[in-house]
């Protein structure tokens, strides 16, 4: 009877630590809203069209609002996401090496995986791109002494590679190769001051120039292509590091599994699927990054 009685009393300080764990998860997850900041590659009003089915099926899976916070640089989307100003950031990979090493609780979590386009093939990489008018240059060397864009100081393929891979290839930093450089504050940008013959060439993305094709913008014989980067990982879904495990698993599920309600998004996005992906695919971006000499 003795041993009856201890059993049962052994059973429900089970249960009771039970309760309390369950009772900590729940407080520690208690979330009101889900803000999400995207690196400003477009337009803020494009970004927010074409991120509505997101936010519609994450509100769905998380039970909270979810809006797009606008941001009007890439710096200020990294700001947000280490502040804990947002709860998860669509960066790009520097943007996130940048983000990590100010917190590396930051998690990023997803990917795209990009179509086959004329200027980027299928697959989970993309590259930077250095695109001219066919009449301005043929070559490199042509390029010595013009007008260039680059986006913004912490974009990956619109600054931070061409900084490490060109100016390695050229043996000099860009300032010392080009006229004058000018920053854009986005790829279309720079593709629009490239297409109205602000400047002479523009390094931009390889997936914003296939966008730009899709939609008519630019033909295949617009620009030519002087260089190309080696393959970069493409852009990073992060979560910072104060949201709680069961909302990240909330969002990793809506995101990675069934992924036909969101055909819309990633139709968008000029990609076929979303893919897990963790911090090794961009750690070996740091090391570029810390070699790059300063644009000018």
């Amino acid at each position: 009877m003795r041993a009856v009685k201890r059993l049962f009393l052994l059973l429900a300080v089970l249960m009771f630590n039970a309760v309390v764990a369950a009772e900590g998860v729940d407080a520690a997850c208690t979330q009101h809203s889900l803000r999400i900041a995207v690196i400003p590659k477009k337009s803020m009003e494009e970004l927010l069209k074409e991120h509505r089915s997101l936010t519609e099926r994450l509100t769905r899976a998380t039970g909270i609002p979810v809006e797009i916070v606008p941001s009007s640089s890439y710096e200020s989307v990294v700001d947000a996401i280490v502040s804990g100003g947002v709860d998860i950031a669509w960066l790009g990979p520097a943007s996130y090496v940048i983000a990590h090493q100010r917190d590396p609780r930051i998690e990023p979590f997803a990917s795209l995986t990009i179509s086959h386009g004329f200027f980027t093939p299928a697959g989970h990489h993309y590259q930077a791109l250095l695109l001219v008018r066919s009449e301005t240059a043929k070559a490199i060397p042509d390029l010595r002494g013009k007008r260039v864009a680059l986006t913004d100081p912490a974009s990956t393929s619109g600054s931070v590679v061409p900084n490490a891979e060109f100016s390695a290839l050229l043996g000099e930093p860009l300032g010392q190769f080009f006229g004058s450089i000018v920053y854009a504050g986005s790829h279309d940008k720079s593709l629009d001051a490239l297409l109205a013959r602000k400047v002479d060439a523009a390094f931009v993305s390889s997936v914003r120039a296939d966008e730009y094709l899709t939609n008519g913008l630019i033909s295949r014989d617009t620009f030519k292509v002087l260089w190309r980067s080696e393959p970069i990982y493409y852009d990073p879904f992060v979560f910072s590091g104060t949201l709680c495990p069961a909302i990240k698993e909330q969002v990793r599920n809506a995101m990675l599994n069934d992924q036909a309600g969101l055909a819309q998004f990633l139709k968008s996005q000029e990609a076929s699927g979303i893919v897990p992906v963790d911090h090794a695919a961009y750690a070996p971006l740091l090391g570029k990054m810390q070699a790059a000499p300063a644009a000018q």
